[in-house]
């Protein structure tokens, strides 16, 4: 078998997004007339794409671990949005160029200023190559220019501080480290303003006339907490369980300039497991117990590094680095299911959320962070959002959204209960009556136990909102009673692994794109088979028609193995059929020539290798059949089928 070496050339962007525009992974929206920022539209290999990873992230989760599967609307009015906290919170900080108005994130810029110039440092250091004059102009983007300046040390250990937390910076505080660092757009070297909050919420109306004020939802999660009591009543009021559901998303971003991974309208796939906040414990925990992910802690990003562990998700759990069990065990699935459609383990990494940057829902959160030509991305969020959607939705609109749990054992409790006499309390008190009873509902079992043996002594004296009152046994007993209670009530918590597609699709071309090493102009995707466009090439040699009932013998065969292919019978040489499917990630190619027609053999190519073996026309297809459905690898097609030596064999 073949060696290839995939790391001959460096990483280039700007082929892979050259690539990525001529065959129409994707494009800018509304191009021909001039476009709009962050919205894109996909082509057929990128709609397959994200297509075959939702595919294989509903097997992955749904399927799996028996999710209740939802479709809720997109459009949503205003009171659930001020309602979850989102209209108040939800929001990201902007500066504004003082003198041309233009908006620009205040992270976002802090940080390509800071990164600039720390790659300055680096080259006038002689730590990193000058660039070539044509790789100066391939990278000249609305992005800090890196110049080559030495900074002090402490400067480079100050700014790779700010870096390692800069997502637990407030809006003042990134206001600060502009004035301090002078800190300016780049585009224009003009100052900027202070930062100013933005929601980031499309508002909307519903309704003929606008009466109904709404908003395009900015993530998929508030339909399941609305349709909770639905979903408990469909688990047979059982928890735990868990919804999920794929959909679209629209957040108005600040000024979105990285292609996929800042959008504005984008799909996403959200999970919300639902438990007992009394027990958080997972029944499959013990199946991922032993999975090493990377971790970087709040506390490491807090003291300025960036430095990440290498540990068992069991062994975090452990030690209360990951909060509970079913927070581990999403990470692991996540980390599982992101390393099987083909990201590089060795390029992601789970982020702990530190304490400013926490969503005003969450106790605790990790991003699954995948490092990209961009710097490191978030692509999925793991959040404990505890109780909070369902007690505030439950607050508002006086729906119970509790479980209802019978006990196993009756709970038998004594308590000190009060009673009024409420003839002689309204004679005596009147309008304070009210204020009364509430103070003495509101005291706990100590000082109903103190309060009943004063009363005992003939007469006793409680304030309440700066009043005196005087108590006695005739307006107020204090009994001692037994309760049985066998049906437990309580708000259960919510964990939320929240999925990025858009984001997760372009990391993975990034990890997926090389070049031959013979020749830089080829360039190859070498996505897994279960997430391919297309699995399989069918390539006749020529386009007489002799070949064509073996065209259609072996597509329709595919077809009915459930396998996507297409046929190029075009022109062009065979080895330009292939070059070009492999920019589209195609991992395997059959060939039909003339041997085929004589005897019924066909030739199968592998892409990363262009490896090369050849058998029956029936023996083939059922090998690439395994080879696409993942139950065997391309070392043990190689056992199945004799190499193929480039002849002919025909009389």
């Amino acid at each position: 078998m073949s060696v290839v070496n995939k790391s001959a050339h460096p990483f280039d962007k700007s082929r892979l997004d050259a690539l990525l525009n001529r065959r129409f992974f994707y494009a800018p929206a509304f191009e021909i007339y001039g476009g709009v920022a962050g919205l894109y539209d996909y082509g057929p290999p990128g709609s397959s794409l994200q297509a075959n990873i939702i595919a294989e992230w509903r097997k992955h989760f749904i399927v799996e671990d028996h999710m209740l599967e939802l479709d809720t609307t997109i459009m949503t009015p205003a009171p659930v949005f001020e309602t979850s906290g989102h209209v108040a919170r939800f929001a990201d900080w902007m500066v504004k160029d003082t003198k041309t108005g233009d908006v620009l994130r205040a992270d976002h810029l802090v940080k390509n200023v800071l990164q600039s110039r720390l790659a300055g440092d680096r080259e006038a250091r002689g730590l990193a190559a000058q660039p070539k004059d044509d790789e100066k102009d391939k990278k000249k983007k609305k992005k800090a220019k890196t110049v080559a300046v030495q900074l002090a040390d402490d400067f480079v250990k100050e700014f790779e501080n700010i870096l390692a937390q800069l997502d637990n910076y407030s809006g003042p505080e990134l206001g600060e480290l502009c004035r301090k660092y002078d800190i300016r757009n780049p585009d224009t070297d003009n100052e900027v303003g202070e930062p100013q909050q933005f929601n980031l919420m499309f508002a909307s109306s519903i309704g003929p006339t606008g009466q109904h004020p709404g908003f395009l939802r900015p993530e998929t999660a508030q339909g399941h907490f609305l349709n909770f009591s639905r979903l408990l009543d469909f688990n047979n009021g059982r928890v735990p369980f868990a919804s999920a559901q794929v959909g679209r998303s629209f957040r108005n971003e600040i000024s979105p300039r990285a292609g996929l991974l800042r959008v504005r309208e984008f799909t996403m796939g959200e999970i919300e497991h639902f438990v007992d906040p009394e027990d958080k414990s997972h029944s499959r925990f013990h199946q991922v117990r032993d999975i090493v992910l990377s971790l970087l802690d709040r506390h490491v990003q807090v003291s300025g590094s960036t430095q990440v562990t290498h540990m068992s998700i069991g062994e975090a759990v452990d030690r209360g680095i990951v909060a509970n069990e079913t927070l581990g065990y999403f990470l692991a699935r996540i980390n599982l299911f992101l390393i099987k459609i083909g990201i590089n383990p060795d390029r992601l990494r789970f982020r702990q959320h530190m304490g400013n940057e926490m969503a005003h829902y969450a106790t605790d959160c990790w991003d699954a962070e995948i490092e990209n030509a961009t710097g490191w991305t978030e692509c999925v969020g793991c959040a404990d959002r505890a109780a909070y959607d369902l007690s505030v939705h439950s607050a508002k609109t006086g729906q119970p959204l509790v479980v209802r749990q019978a006990l196993k054992e009756p709970v038998v409790t004594e308590k000190e209960v009060p009673e009024f006499n409420k003839k002689v309390l309204g004679k005596t008190y009147g309008r304070d009556a009210g204020v009364l009873q509430k103070a003495v509902g509101e005291m706990d079992q100590a000082q109903l136990t103190r309060l009943k043996g004063e009363l005992a002594q003939g007469s006793a004296t409680i304030s309440a909102e700066g009043k005196e009152f005087s108590l006695t046994p005739d307006l107020l007993t204090i009994e001692r009673k037994t309760f049985k209670q066998s049906i437990r009530e309580f708000t259960p918590n919510v964990i939320e692994p929240s999925f990025g597609f858009g984001r997760i699709l372009y990391t993975l071309l990034e990890h997926s794109f090389w070049c031959r090493e013979q020749d830089i102009e080829r360039g190859v995707l070498s996505l897994p088979p279960i997430v391919t466009p297309t699995k399989v090439l069918i390539v006749p040699l020529s386009s007489k028609e002799e070949f064509d009932p073996l065209v259609q013998e072996v597509s329709t065969k595919l077809r009915k193995a459930g396998i996507f292919s297409r046929v190029d019978d075009s022109n062009t040489s065979i080895g330009k059929r292939y070059a070009r499917n492999d920019e589209l990630g195609t991992p395997f190619g059959v060939t039909l020539d003339f041997a085929s027609v004589q005897n019924r053999t066909m030739t199968l190519r592998e892409r990363d290798t262009t490896d090369q073996l050849i058998g029956p026309i029936d023996d083939v297809i059922a090998v690439v059949t395994e080879l696409v459905q993942g139950t065997i690898d391309w070392p043990a097609a190689c056992q199945r089928l004799p190499a193929y030596d480039g002849v002919q064999a025909v009389d």
